[in-house]
């Protein structure tokens, strides 16, 4: 599945809990969950652990090892392989842990 769009701003929680996302408008509203995908950025592709926000209609990428500001430019993001559905978290911790086991698991599917 590929999905593309203008990078906006958000609450800014995954850069502050040390997984920095860009983010695009999420219009499929089936879509849910979280992936190991790519993320295009002017023709160049980057691994990317995907997250479906239904709730505020966003689908967030934290691409791996990247540090541009991407805010305002287009992207497009292929969704490669489903890691797991979305689940709630009782801390902030136990959120920190998830994520960080989703990027083990992207970069495994990726052999990174």
């Amino acid at each position: 599945m590929k999905y593309s769009g203008i990078v906006q701003k958000s609450s800014g929680e995954g850069a502050r809990i040390g997984f920095p996302t860009a983010n695009i408008p999420l219009s499929d509203a089936t879509l849910s969950g979280i992936f190991a995908g790519e993320v295009v950025v002017e023709g160049k592709t980057y691994s990317a652990a995907v997250y479906a926000d239904q709730r505020r209609g966003l689908l967030e990428a934290h691409i791996l090892d990247f540090a541009e500001d991407l805010y305002g430019r287009e992207i497009e993001i292929r969704l490669l392989k489903k890691i797991r559905e979305d689940a709630t978290f009782q801390s902030e911790e136990e959120l920190r842990r998830m994520i960080a086991q989703d990027v083990a698991e992207t970069r495994a599917f990726f052999k990174l």
